[in-house]
């Protein structure tokens, strides 16, 4: 035999011995499976995975908490702004009726802002008192409140500072005569 021959021999013989060794190995459950490995290494990427979720909370939670605060606090501001706009306005057809006075008025007023759930306001008349204006003349119903006494929030971030203010005018229907 050719030396060539006796290696190609040898490649072949040792060939044959690691793959009867590979199945007896897996068979017999030396050698872990291909499915043993990847379970511990996903089992090892959920454990950090873990830690990465909550990093990834901590940051987003903020954000998301300022975010629904704030849509609160605004939602809340344009709901009192449309019900002292109609506040005013109810006030304002009072006013331009004979006889109208400041407190039946400010009555209409309150009335219109107990039923939307609103209190504090402040209501200005001009002319005061409506029955001093005369035929087509302006009367204006002011309603303003401070948007910290109607928030929902304990403290109020974007707009504690603010007040709301509706004012509506309209022209007087009758006369003095």
């Amino acid at each position: 035999m050719t030396a060539n021959n006796l290696i190609g021999a040898w490649a072949l013989a040792a060939r044959r011995v690691l793959s009867s060794f590979r199945q007896t190995a897996v068979t017999s459950g030396s050698l872990p499976s291909v499915e043993d490995k990847l379970q511990r290494s996903c089992r090892l990427f959920r454990r950090y995975r873990r830690a990465a979720a909550a990093v990834e909370f901590a940051v987003v939670a903020p954000v998301f908490l300022l975010l629904v605060f704030g849509m609160i606090e605004y939602g809340r501001m344009v709901m009192v702004y449309q019900v002292i706009t109609n506040a005013s306005r109810e006030g304002a057809r009072t006013a331009v009726l004979d006889g109208a006075t400041t407190t039946s008025v400010t009555t209409a007023v309150n009335s219109y802002l107990t039923a939307g759930a609103v209190s504090g306001a402040t209501v200005t008349v001009s002319p005061n008192p409506p029955s001093g204006a005369q035929y087509g003349d302006p009367v204006t119903v002011t309603v303003s409140i401070p948007f910290s006494q109607v928030s929902w929030l304990p403290s109020p971030m974007y707009l504690g500072s603010r007040t709301l203010s509706a004012a509506t005018v309209m022209r007087r229907e009758t006369s003095n005569d």
